[in-house]
Parts: C-alpha cells; structure tokens; sequence
C-alpha cells in the first residue's frame, strides 16, 4: 500500500507524462500540416516560403553557381550547366534537377538539399565522356517533389 504523498507524487508524474505526450502528438500534427508551430512562449516560427525564381542553361558558370554563357544549344563534348535561383527560406527544401532525352528517357536525376535564408542558387550539371547523343532534351526542376519549371535544349 502506498502512502498518500507517494499516490499524490505518481499522480503528478502520470498527469506530466500525459501533458507531455499531447503537447508532443499537437506539435507533430502543425508540423505535418506545415502550420506555424509554436517555438517559445509566445514566438511563433513561420512556415516555410521558398520558390523557384528562374533557370537558366548554358556552357559555363560562375564562383556564384550563375551561368556566365546562356544559351540552349549544345555541341555533344559540352558539360551543360543549369542554375536554379530561389527566393524565400527554408529550414529543408530539396531541389531536383531531372534531364530528359527527346523520347523522355531520364538521363540523369540529382537532388539537392537547400536551407536558404534568401536568394540563392543551386547548380547542377551533365556530360558525357563519349559526349551526348544529338537530340531534343529536356530539364525539368522540382522543389520539393513538385514540378516548377521546364527548359528544353538541343545537342546539335
């Protein structure tokens, strides 16, 4: 048999595990649901707000992963650049980079894992040793698994 304050202190200790786990269960739902959650007393973290501001594609880029010669017509020995900017922050968001060949064939798929705080650019590429096949291409970009922008190209 227990003594009264040792009921009263196992009370108290099942009443905080039971507050503990709601609080827990509250917070991996506004999470799911990309909600703002609360970080503090009285702070509340906003959702993330990142977008894709503009692709381009070209021969060379820059220390800054920006293209310095756009352009959307390749010969097969090129490496070809794409540079992704995006606006916004994120604490996680995933850039994807997926290129296609004119039958829809994906030659290559790379996935990028971004945490901006403002602008920024992300950078991917392809080549060939042998150089690439002469033909209609397409990069598609993802963020965060949903498709944002396409560019189409061409290996001449």
């Amino acid at each position: 048999m227990l003594h009264p304050a040792s009921r009263a202190t196992a009370r108290r200790a099942v009443a905080l595990v039971t507050l503990l786990l709601a609080t827990a269960a509250c917070g991996k739902k506004d999470a799911a649901e990309g909600t703002d959650t609360t970080v503090g007393a009285g702070t509340v973290a906003p959702a993330s707000t990142i977008s894709v501001a503009d692709v381009k594609l070209g021969k060379a880029i820059d220390a800054n992963k920006q293209v310095t010669d756009e352009t959307d017509d390749f010969a097969p020995a090129d490496v070809i650049y794409a540079s992704v900017a995006t606006n916004g922050a994120a604490s996680n968001a995933n850039v994807t980079a997926r290129w296609t060949f004119e039958d829809g064939q994906v030659v290559d798929s790379t996935t990028q894992s971004i945490s901006p705080t403002g602008a920024a650019t992300t950078e991917f590429h392809i080549s060939k040793p042998g150089g690439l096949p002469k033909g209609k291409y397409k990069l598609e970009v993802l963020l965060n698994g949903t498709s944002v922008e396409t560019e189409e190209f061409e290996v001449k």
